[in-house]
């Protein structure tokens, strides 16, 4: 372990108690840095490259870079620039705009839904890289009534002109009418997958919006508005990203 900073003091400031609590969550075995569990007090850490976690949960270093979760409205173009004036998410930031942002990964214009945006260049090519295959959620309000036997053809696996593709999973939430809404989750970022999909099987989409990557949820945050990542959301993504 490297020459740095008090274990405890690292874990207080990442807002997980007092130092005394810290002291006590450490005495009692929840604490592991780079794979080891530590117990003994004033154990010095570097916050900036060991890893570090309380009772599993990986715990992020210090925030030299933005994270921010985005409610992409349907019709803004996923750029943040766009020479032909159409309204892109550089419109949504407002100060931040300065502070170098960009998008991970894209969601069609017509897509409303959760984008992360970053000026962390090695987390944003780590997210955005397929060999990562972190899972996205997706809802999908599509045309017409969709019977069981189409939800397990699309649970199995179909082939598309530029390959197959098996979502991890394929939810029914409503149907009836001239409609029909499914939750579908994959690691697939091909372009338009989820809306291709729906087409081989004759039930175009109406309506499309990412609601999860990976353990990041859309939750309560509006169309159009912008949130930090939580230390947990940011802990768990750098896991899944391998950093």
């Amino acid at each position: 372990m490297s020459e740095g900073i008090r274990l405890q003091k690292v874990l207080a400031g990442a807002g997980l108690g007092s130092r005394r609590h810290c002291e006590e969550m450490i005495a009692d075995g929840l604490v592991e840095v780079n794979g080891r569990t530590i117990t003994e007090q004033g154990v010095r850490v570097d916050p900036l490259s060991d890893v570090i976690r309380v009772d599993g949960a990986r715990i992020p270093p210090p925030r030299r870079h933005v994270y921010l979760v985005f409610h992409k409205p349907r019709g803004v173009v996923c750029t943040m620039e766009d020479p032909q004036g159409r309204t892109t998410i550089t419109d949504y930031l407002g100060r931040r705009t300065k502070e170098g942002l960009f998008h991970v990964g894209r969601l069609d214009t017509p897509t409303e839904g959760l984008l992360l945006i970053t000026n962390d260049g090695d987390f944003g090519q780590r997210m955005a890289h397929p060999s990562q295959e972190v899972s996205k959620t997706y809802v999908a309000e599509i045309e017409g009534v969709i019977e069981n036997v189409t939800l397990r053809k699309l649970s199995r696996g179909i082939t598309l002109e530029d390959g197959p593709v098996r979502p991890d999973q394929v939810k029914l939430i409503q149907r009836g009418g001239t409609r029909s809404i499914v939750q579908v989750a994959l690691h697939e970022g091909r372009n338009r997958i989820v809306r291709r999909m729906f087409d081989a099987v004759g039930h175009p989409v109406r309506r499309l919006t990412r609601t999860a990557i990976g353990p990041v949820r859309i939750g309560r945050l509006k169309v159009g508005e912008l949130r930090e990542l939580t230390s947990e959301e940011l802990g768990a993504l750098m896991d899944l990203a391998g950093l």
